[in-house]
């Protein structure tokens, strides 16, 4: 061992302590209450809600919401970050398998979709009170985007080198925002069958993704 090591029982005084009961309570109430802000903000929007709303929704009353959230405008914030950085390090994920070019667009479709089908308050939240959070949420939030498109953006112009067409990075980054526009509004469609609906997006994010001109 070096001189600059720790030993053992520093590397374990060190070592992050696991959370305790109280501390796993109150993440899970925390995580209640942005879900219940999510489903009351796609029905309202943003405006149309209070603090006091949420925290009926999950038996909270008014003055005991701000032990979690010091304002509305803090829980949009970290409601909206968290979903950004959920989408950016999915991607990151799915480009990190290796796969075929083709492979690895066909799992990112599937990787957003899921998040669609599954978070669709959050999506809708997203889209419509982005401009609502605070500066710097906003500009956190837009860097995450930015990046999470250009994830897509380099899988797109590799699968066009492949089919011999080699798109150039502009027409690209439409194609991947304008798909984004298709599937981002799917929370807003008619009821469908879920396994149906995965299929119908899938191949609607494939036919604007690789349009032929």
């Amino acid at each position: 061992m070096s001189a600059t090591s720790d030993t053992p029982e520093v590397e374990a005084a060190n070592a992050p302590r696991p959370p305790t009961r109280r501390t796993q309570a109150k993440a899970a109430r925390r995580a209640e209450l942005l879900t219940a802000a999510a489903r009351q903000m796609a029905e309202r929007g943003f405006s149309g809600v209070r603090l006091e709303d949420i925290g009926r929704a999950v038996g909270i009353s008014g003055p005991a919401m701000y032990r979690h959230f010091s304002s509305k405008s803090e829980l949009l914030d970290e409601m909206l970050v968290d979903i950004s950085q959920r989408l950016h390090d999915g991607g990151v994920e799915v480009v990190g398998r290796g796969a075929p070019p083709a492979e690895t667009l066909l799992a990112l479709i599937g990787f957003h979709i899921d998040v669609l089908v599954t978070k669709p308050d959050l999506i809708v939240v997203q889209d419509r009170d982005l401009s609502s959070t605070s500066p710097e949420a906003n500009h956190r939030v837009r860097s995450l985007q930015r990046r999470y498109v250009e994830r897509w953006v380099d899988v797109l112009i590799a699968v066009s080198e492949q089919d011999g067409r080699a798109l150039d990075r502009a027409e690209a980054r439409v194609r991947v925002h304008a798909m984004f526009g298709l599937l981002n509004s799917s929370p807003r469609l008619p009821e469908y069958d879920e396994a149906e609906l995965r299929r119908l997006l899938t191949a609607m994010a494939l036919a604007a993704l690789r349009c032929e001109a």
